[in-house]
């Protein structure tokens, strides 16, 4: 993650409700416990070309509700190998979002609606902002508590917690 949380990439447009069956089936979970392998799949069943379309800091966009149906970990893990820097979406699921910030992968709460497929994106979690720069639009994102923004920074949890032997207050 590059210094002062500034992020750029390319667009990759979904709609709402994405479950955590559609960012990785579970038909290859027991098969393998390779998060590079298993990235190969990542969104396949919406999109059997992502794997292919997608570049490292490319961004994954959608509607609300990111990430609902079961809790497994491997669903923020494996978007993360996939390359994707962050996932943009009017709303997450509870579960899905806080799996994300403990793997460090950043999640972002803003709307959504106007991002086409393919467009150029720049993040800016610290100042909150996302510039569509294919459009020249900008708009404002909820920012993240600062402990989570510092568990990202560290990669996730594990490591924060390895780096800093617990939570600073």
């Amino acid at each position: 993650m590059e210094e002062g949380m500034v992020l750029r990439g390319k667009a990759h447009v979904f709609g709402d409700d994405v479950n955590t069956d559609y960012i990785i089936s579970g038909k290859y979970k027991f098969k393998t416990l390779d998060m590079d392998e298993l990235a190969c799949h990542c969104m396949e069943d919406l999109d059997p070309d992502f794997n292919q379309r997608v570049r490292p800091g490319d961004f994954i966009v959608a509607g609300g509700n990111f990430g609902c149906g079961s809790s497994r970990e491997q669903a923020p893990l494996v978007i993360k190998h996939a390359g994707v820097s962050a996932v943009l979406a009017r709303s997450f699921a509870r579960i899905f979002f806080r799996n994300a910030i403990n793997k460090g992968l950043p999640v972002v709460e803003c709307d959504t609606s106007q991002i086409v497929d393919g467009d150029e994106l720049e993040i800016n979690l610290g100042a909150g902002k996302v510039t569509d720069l294919t459009r020249g639009t900008e708009m404002d994102i909820i920012p993240l508590p600062v402990v989570m923004m510092e568990i990202i920074r560290e990669g996730g949890l594990i490591d924060y917690l390895k780096k800093h032997g617990g939570f600073r207050l």
